[in-house]
């Protein structure tokens, strides 16, 4: 994907009221089966020009939106990803907040599930986002473990 589709520029950071951080900790749907996630593609097809940001989390958040033509390589790239890499015969690790309109969808990368549906504390973030909103850089949000803070002060402190 050319680089202008995600514009990296200076690190977002994520305040309490920020409302990515807001919907992206909303309530969200899975895509469970793999025709419900070929329908939310259909439905990312037909608006791929409102203003998606594609985000990599890890890498800067996007503060561009992507174009219609970035937004349908991403969506066809990464459904060819998904289907090689998560054998599965559901799939159930792309999740929308309102699978009919979508506006923020969360991707999660086959090699890094962890708990990534139910309950957890510290559920793994996704892999990709894909939000109409300006993403702020979420690993920033995450605070590190206490096994990883002990870890820490044994070695420096």
């Amino acid at each position: 994907m050319p680089a202008t589709a995600v514009n990296p520029g200076p690190s977002a950071a994520c305040g309490p009221s920020d409302p990515f951080l807001s919907a992206f900790r909303g309530s969200f749907t899975s895509a469970l089966r793999w025709h419900q996630l070929d329908a939310l593609w259909e439905r990312v097809y037909k608006r791929a020009g409102a203003g998606w940001y594609l985000y990599h989390v890890g890498d800067e958040p996007p503060t561009e939106p992507a174009d219609a033509t970035q937004v349908e390589t991403f969506v066809r790239e990464l459904d060819t990803l998904l289907r090689a890499e998560h054998k599965e015969s559901y799939c159930g690790i792309v999740y929308a907040d309102d699978p009919a309109a979508p506006s923020l969808i969360k991707i999660y990368d086959p090699h890094n599930l962890g708990v990534s549906c139910g309950y957890s504390t510290n559920p793994p973030l996704p892999g990709w986002v894909m939000s109409l909103l300006p993403p702020c850089d979420l690993p920033a949000t995450r605070a590190p473990t206490r096994s990883r803070r002990r870890w820490w002060q044994r070695v420096f402190g």
